[in-house]
């Protein structure tokens, strides 16, 4: 299977699970499992995501200046700092690691 058919197997699919939500009775989706299910899988995407995009680098896992920019955003979200500044100091941490030669 070639990249493009997997990307359009999984357009596919995409397309058809919107397409069951739609037909779902609304009182399966408004009880209380499933939307909890919902909110905990958005979370867990975008934490996927977030790890992936931190940690690689085509098939490797690489551990570079992107890593403690993420932790340092964490600790900043988990302090409740405004989401700028959140940004700004991955940023300033990635860059400043970088520029002392501490992460490639």
């Amino acid at each position: 299977m070639t990249l493009w058919n997997a990307v359009l197997v999984a357009s596919v699919i995409c397309v058809a699970l919107k397409a069951v939500g739609y037909l779902l009775p609304a009182h399966w989706l408004d009880a209380p499992r499933p939307a909890r299910v919902a909110d905990l899988l958005t979370v867990a995407l975008l934490a996927a995501l977030v790890m992936v995009q931190s940690l690689a680098a085509g098939p490797a896992i690489i551990v570079d200046a992107r890593l403690p920019a993420v932790a340092l955003a964490a600790l900043l979200l988990w302090a409740r700092a405004p989401f700028l500044v959140v940004v700004a100091g991955a940023a300033v941490t990635a860059a400043l690691l970088r520029l002392w030669g501490w992460a490639a």
